[in-house]
């Protein structure tokens, strides 16, 4: 059982996937939408624009309920410096994959948690590289047709059919890739004052 006297947890995020990750953690929380406009500034870089959103989720969300802890997460898949984003349909998801193929794409997961009322704020960014396998075309239709991951950056689910898909994962925080990295999230909830294990 969590001390009631932790501070509320919030998850700036309308992500499901996010959700049942934080769930793992078997803490109290609530979800409440940032309502961000997460379209890419001129130019920006990857791992620029999931740093920037993340800390944006966690300050809108933050301005609004200063005293709780709010976290902000955002993930963008990095292929050779350009931002692949949720391709959002087949036709896209396709042209996401079939552009992977053969390549190594670095997920940068970004996360911020911050705590209006005590000043507390900690960022981190936890880069995935994975390795595709050069599916065939073919392939990529069966992929898509059963799994349809048209709402996840880069139209691939590591935690599902997906993992057909890949050759390789090289990285220190296994959940980062589906999208909330859970070690380092665990480090720095304990920081803000709401231990994962209980009191210490």
């Amino acid at each position: 059982m969590q001390s009631s006297a932790t501070r509320a947890l919030i998850l700036a995020s309308t992500s499901r996937y996010r959700r049942t990750l934080l769930e793992r953690l078997q803490l109290p929380f609530s979800v409440q939408a940032p309502g961000l406009d997460e379209t890419p500034l001129a130019g920006e870089a990857p791992v620029a624009l999931a740093s920037r959103l993340a800390r944006a989720k966690a300050a809108a969300v933050s301005d609004a309920v200063p005293q709780a802890v709010v976290i902000g997460c955002d993930q963008v898949a990095d292929l050779n410096g350009q931002a692949l984003g949720k391709p959002g349909n087949y036709d896209n998801a396709l042209s996401q994959l079939r552009a992977m193929r053969g390549q190594t794409v670095v997920f940068q997961t970004a996360m911020a948690v911050l705590c209006k009322e005590t000043g507390f704020c900690e960022e981190v960014l936890v880069p995935i590289r994975v390795v595709y396998r050069d599916a065939s075309d073919a392939e990529l239709d069966f992929y898509l047709r059963n799994e349809q991951p048209y709402d996840c950056a880069g139209s691939v689910k590591s935690e599902g059919l997906g993992i057909a898909l890949m050759h390789s994962i090289h990285n220190d925080d296994p959940t980062a890739l589906i999208g909330l990295p859970l070690i380092r999230l665990s480090a720095i909830l304990g920081r803000a004052g709401i231990p994962v294990l209980g009191p210490v």
